[in-house]
C-alpha cells in the first residue's frame, strides 16, 4: 500500500485532520481515477504522491481563502474528475455538494467514484453551465461557488457567478500569479453581481508550485440575461 505521508502531511498543513476512513476514501477515489484514466482522458498526473498533492490536497487548500462551513450547498462548476468537489465532500462530509461537468462520460465516472465511496449529499449533474443556470432550482442556489477549469476568470465569472446566492461565495482556483487577469476580469465580475473581496497566494503544502485562491462575493442579484448562450462567455468575455 501506498504511504499516505504526502495527503495526511499536507493536510495537517492546512489545518485539516483526516480521520482513516478519510484516508481510505482518498486511497480508493485514487485507485478509481487511475483505473478509468487507462480508457478515457481524466487526468494527466497519475502518481500516487502527485495526485495526493497536486489534485487533493490543492483541491482543499481552499481554506487558505475561506472558512468552509459544513451546513453550505457547493458548486463545482467543470468539475472534470471531481477536483475540487469530491476532496471537499471526503474532507468536510457536512457539505451538500453538486459536481457539474458538460462531457457525460465524466459524469458517468463521478457517479462511479460517489457510488464507491459511500458518499451521501453529492450528486453529478450533465449539462452545460450556461444552461444550467436557467433552472430555478439551481440559480442563485449555492453558498459556495468553486471552480478548477482552465478558462479566462471573466468568462468563469459568467459560467459561476450566476449560482452563488447574494451573500455568497465565488472561488476561482488558479496557478501562479492572477493579479492582472484579476484586474481585467473586474468589470464581468461587477456585471455580474459580484465583487473581488481577496487575492491569496501560497505554495502548495510540501512543494513550491505556486497557487492563488480568488476570493469573489455575491453582492446584488446577477442580471437575467447573464449567462449569455452557450459558448458565447468563452469567446467573448464581458469587458
Amino acid at each position: 500500500m501506498e504511504n499516505d505521508r504526502v495527503l495526511v502531511e499536507g493536510c495537517a498543513q492546512l489545518g485539516i485532520a483526516l480521520q482513516e476512513e478519510q484516508v481510505r476514501q482518498f486511497r480508493q477515489y485514487y485507485d478509481l481515477l487511475i483505473e478509468w484514466n487507462s480508457v478515457m482522458n481524466l487526468t494527466a498526473i497519475t502518481a500516487f504522491d502527485e495526485v495526493m498533492q497536486k489534485h487533493f490536497v490543492d483541491s482543499l487548500a481552499l481554506v487558505k481563502g475561506v472558512s468552509v462551513e459544513e451546513s453550505w450547498r457547493v458548486l463545482d462548476v467543470g468539475t472534470g474528475a471531481g477536483f475540487p468537489g469530491i476532496p471537499l465532500k471526503i474532507a468536510f462530509p457536512g457539505l451538500e455538494v453538486v459536481l457539474l461537468d458538460s462531457l457525460n462520460k465524466r459524469v458517468k465516472f463521478l457517479n462511479e467514484v460517489i457510488g464507491k465511496l459511500g458518499l451521501t449529499g453529492i450528486s453529478a449533474v450533465h449539462a452545460r453551465a450556461e444552461e444550467l443556470a436557467r433552472k430555478p432550482e439551481y440559480r442563485e442556489g449555492f453558498d459556495l461557488v468553486v471552480s478548477r477549469a482552465v478558462a479566462n476568470l471573466a468568462s468563469l465569472a459568467e459560467y459561476c457567478l450566476p449560482y452563488v446566492k447574494v451573500g455568497g461565495l465565488f472561488v476561482s482556483y488558479k496557478s501562479g500569479s492572477v493579479a492582472e487577469e484579476a484586474k481585467d476580469a473586474q468589470k464581468a465580475i461587477e456585471t455580474l453581481g459580484g465583487v473581488q473581496k481577496d487575492l491569496v497566494r501560497f505554495s502548495l503544502p510540501g512543494s513550491e508550485i505556486e497557487r492563488s485562491l480568488v476570493v469573489i462575493g455575491k453582492e446584488k442579484g446577477t442580471p437575467k440575461r447573464f449567462p449569455r448562450r452557450p459558448g458565447v462567455p468563452g469567446k467573448e468575455p464581458i469587458r
